[in-house]
């Protein structure tokens, strides 16, 4: 009925199996840096960077610089947040200072205080010779 085999978790290069996780309740000031993801109940007040997720829990506050590819708000982030993928900002979240994404997801009720966001885009160049063109207006 059952074997003894266990399946192997396989992981793409892109996802990582380790959590950093901050606990509620704890407070720590520097530069964290890591390849796996973060969730932060607690305050951090610094750089965290990594090639993951960060996660910032309903209880959680990060100021600081934040650099990684996923990102999941839903406490109080003050700062300058670079999401090279995708920011999710849930309805209890509250986003102060600078955001550059690649996509944005926003739930009803999250907040943006005097807050700038740029969007990463590829622009595509035109050759000298290339013109765009023009649609046709027709009566």
């Amino acid at each position: 009925m059952f074997s003894d085999k266990k399946n192997p978790i396989i992981a793409s290069p892109s996802q990582s199996l380790e959590r950093n996780t901050i606990g509620k309740g704890t407070s720590i000031t520097g530069d964290l840096v890591s390849e796996g993801d973060f969730r932060i109940d607690g305050a951090v007040e610094g750089t965290i960077k990594t090639s993951g997720k960060v996660i910032i829990g309903k209880d959680g506050a990060v100021k600081g610089t934040v650099e990684c590819n996923f990102a999941d708000i839903e406490g109080v982030f003050t700062g300058k947040i670079i999401v090279n993928q995708l920011l999710t900002l849930k309805a209890s979240s509250t986003i102060t200072g600078e955001t550059v994404i690649g996509t944005l997801a926003v739930e009803p009720g999250a907040t943006f205080v005097n807050t700038t966001c740029t969007m990463k885009g590829t622009i595509k160049e035109l050759n000298n010779n290339e013109r765009p063109q023009q649609a046709e207006k027709t009566a």
